[in-house]
């Protein structure tokens, strides 16, 4: 797939070059907004590249979710050049170039600058990154990992690496981008996203970052609870959270972040756990979702991720949700969700009647029938009395319309 045949060995401080007939990204394949402001960028004398996880999704025959922009432009200079750009941020600004409801994300190629030293001496109070413009090469290596630091230019067609990423793709590890007991002091929220790209991809964490991991797992609590709590939803979309919550288990992020859930893991097995069960059922359900363009609830995840805890402990859905609302301060919304999900087990355990039929009329009452049903299907139980719920509602529906 990568076409290394033919390759020469780079000296030192240069990068590895693809040309296009030894890889597999065409044009075809690149989002059309996206190769019009890199032709762009490129017709005004200032180098464009495309950048990050859309590189690295393109050699490994993926669909990329997203297509970033870096380039020499400064914010001023980009601005100048679209009319459909705004920038954002403070201490460091990024274009956003709009297309309707997408965002193109153009972000001048930039480097750290604090020290070693300093990295370490900031570490304590969260992330700390003193941006300043710089070089294709700088921006490459602040970046985390490398497999997210490849480059393709679109002048000449080639994939530019200066960090080893195409020889990570091709052994599939997922490895930092310097020494990974720095990176990860630097912005512990790295280790989540490693969990989240090795789970995704199907790759392995490099030795080394994976004993780094280990060490400062506990340093997760000192990021900021938003950026965690996004972090953590994101391990469902792409129907590998099973993994991808195994491996947070693992390694002890787990512990530090939802300590109770963790425990009650512990007692139920480890990694024969029934947790694993429901959220295997559920990246089912997400990859068919998405297959359809529907986004799952957060509520309904969380609730799959606690279905097993819930299931030893039938009533106490709040107490038990409230362990992850005190620990990620998840929106309340997510919360009073999860429980309804919960809750609506009993109720769906048993036929329909009449006294019941108002549930159907709840906004979220064909989330409630997914929900029991990744949970049937985990239980290995009969389908039969959520499918009568299914044609009553289907009834219902009907005389609404």
């Amino acid at each position: 797939m990568f076409g290394f045949l033919g390759r020469k060995k780079a000296k030192k401080n240069e990068p590895v070059i693809r040309a296009r007939p030894d890889h597999c990204i065409s044009r075809k394949n690149i989002d059309r907004d996206a190769l019009r402001v890199l032709y762009r960028l490129n017709d005004l004398g200032y180098t464009a590249y495309l950048v990050g996880g859309g590189v690295r999704d393109l050699l490994l025959g993926r669909k990329p979710k997203d297509f970033d922009v870096g380039t020499s432009a400064k914010p001023d200079e980009v601005k100048r050049a679209f009319r459909n750009c705004f920038l954002i941020g403070r201490r460091f600004r990024l274009a956003h170039l709009r297309f309707g409801r997408k965002i193109i994300e153009t972000a001048t190629f930039r480097q750290n600058s604090q020290t070693v030293g300093e990295i370490i001496e900031h570490a304590a109070e969260g992330p700390f990154e003193d941006n300043t413009f710089g070089t294709p090469e700088t921006d490459a290596y602040r970046r985390d990992f490398t497999v997210n630091g490849l480059f393709y230019n679109i002048r000449d067609f080639s994939v530019i690496d200066w960090v080893g990423g195409l020889k990570d793709l091709e052994k599939r590890v997922i490895r930092s981008i310097g020494d990974p007991m720095i990176r990860f002091r630097e912005d512990p929220v790295r280790m989540m996203r490693a969990i989240k790209f090795a789970s995704r991809l199907d790759f392995k964490i490099e030795k080394d970052t994976a004993k780094a991991m280990h060490k400062l797992h506990s340093m997760i609590l000192s990021a900021s609870a938003p950026r965690v709590c996004e972090e953590v939803f994101r391990l469902f979309p792409y129907g590998k959270s099973a993994e991808a919550f195994r491996m947070m288990w693992e390694y002890g992020l787990m512990g530090d972040l939802l300590p109770e859930l963790a425990e009650f893991i512990k007692k139920d097995g480890g990694l024969k756990s029934r947790t694993w069960k429901y959220l295997a059922m559920l990246d089912r359900y997400e990859i068919a979702m998405a297959k359809q363009g529907y986004d799952v609830p957060n509520g309904l995840r969380a609730a799959v991720l606690y279905a097993a805890w819930a299931h030893d402990e039938p009533g106490n859905s709040r107490e038990i949700m409230g362990t992850m609302l005190r620990s990620l301060k998840i929106p309340k919304a997510t919360y009073f969700l999860a429980v309804l999900m919960i809750d609506s087990v009993k109720r769906l355990s048993r036929p329909p009647e009449k006294s019941r039929l108002r549930f159907l009329h709840n906004r979220d009452f064909p989330d409630a029938l997914d929900f029991n049903r990744i949970v049937v299907r985990a239980e290995g139980r009969s389908e039969k009395i959520l499918d009568q719920w299914q044609d009553l509602y289907n009834e219902e529906m009907s005389k609404e319309t």
